[in-house]
């Protein structure tokens, strides 16, 4: 059902929060792409929880292990299969809510559509499954490098109220890892970990946004009319835990220009075409054109806050309910590479579509 996503380079996820594991079972790499296990180890490592003051205490060393479809360090055309052991739950900090809803999360529904719902960090619809689609991107970007030159990043770019004003373009984008917060601007990063913080003492949660950008994208990634490359982007980014919005290119601030400014104009340089703006965001008509992809992803505020709410429980009687446990005040800095991950799934799903649009000799 939605525990799939990608058609050639497709991706199945398992596990719940509080489980055994979680793991991911990934279908359709090519055969022959050297697998480096310590760069999907890395990826997990910057996802994972208990990495500093401002996230989650959980303590998970996130160790991937490699089941299937990888033979003398390269892929062998069959089934990459990977296990995420969890071995820090702590399921009694959610006895309390089991026969109680949390406001703004999936309890209510997961109980609603099936009768029975595991309360234990949210089971499924924990964003601990993310986990497993970061060990996935992480073999998808090597694919992308390998073949194509392919590059993602991601950074932090708001917290609250406080923004970075400036482009991508104006930014180095490998101060990102330099800081808890993962934003390239030092300065703001350190006003954005100072917010997080005493949201954190507050006893509260806020969001943020995470800004994306691909490089060297071939030209022709994205199937009209409706599986255009925008419109999975945008899929992938709106699957992930706590995301509310999705723009690329010039998004809603376009809406402020004429045609005239927001055109972007073609050019030829060394023998490519190009365009001497890229309002478009690297996608015209659903199609990339070589252009830089770049995108913003709004994360809400973590919904589980470490004070009383009203909520009601199972037989709709008024009750109020205190989140416990270990979470996130503040969800970007770890969502980072996840969006990095589900960015690499849908280029390296497309890019193997394209493979297949028109015979080549």
């Amino acid at each position: 059902m939605g525990n799939h996503f990608g058609n050639i380079f497709r991706i199945s996820t398992f596990g719940e929060s509080h489980g055994p594991a979680i793991g991911v079972i990934l279908d359709g790499v090519p055969s022959g792409i050297e697998i480096d296990e310590g760069k999907i180890q890395l990826d997990l490592s910057r996802r994972r929880p208990g990495q500093s003051g401002i996230t989650t205490q959980r303590k998970e060393e996130d160790t991937v292990e490699i089941l299937s479809g990888i033979f003398e360090g390269k892929s062998t055309g069959t089934p990459i299969s990977m296990l995420i052991r969890n071995k820090d739950q702590k399921s009694k900090d959610y006895s309390h809510i089991s026969n109680k809803y949390r406001p703004s999360h999936a309890d209510y529904t997961y109980q609603h559509k099936y009768g029975v719902r595991d309360y234990r960090g949210g089971g499924r619809s924990s964003a601990r499954e993310t986990a497993a689609r970061v060990a996935a991107g992480a073999i998808a970007k090597m694919y992308l490098n390998q073949t194509a030159g392919v590059e993602f990043f991601a950074y932090v770019s708001q917290v609250g109220t406080l923004k970075l004003q400036k482009s991508y373009l104006d930014l180095d984008l490998s101060k990102s890892e330099e800081n808890d917060v993962r934003c390239p601007d030092p300065e703001m990063a350190q006003k954005m970990f100072e917010l997080i913080d005493q949201t954190r003492k507050d006893r509260d949660t806020i969001g943020g946004v995470i800004t994306g950008v691909i490089k060297n994208v071939p030209v022709g990634l994205g199937e009209p009319v409706f599986d255009k490359l925008h419109a999975e982007l945008g899929k992938a980014m709106l699957s992930i835990n706590a995301v509310k919005g999705f723009e690329f290119g010039s998004g809603f601030e376009g809406v402020k220009l004429k045609g005239s400014e927001h055109n972007d104009e073609f050019y030829e340089e060394g023998g490519r075409i190009r365009t001497k703006t890229n309002y478009s965001g690297g996608i015209q008509g659903g199609i990339s054109n070589g252009e830089d992809i770049y995108f913003n992803v709004a994360f809400k505020p973590v919904a589980t806050i470490m004070k009383d709410q009203l909520t009601v429980d199972h037989s709709g009687k008024e009750t109020s309910v205190e989140g416990r446990g270990r979470h996130d005040p503040c969800v970007v800095p770890r969502a980072v590479p996840i969006v990095e991950a589900m960015a690499a799934l849908v280029i390296a799903d497309f890019d193997l579509i394209r493979r297949t649009n028109k015979l080549r000799h």
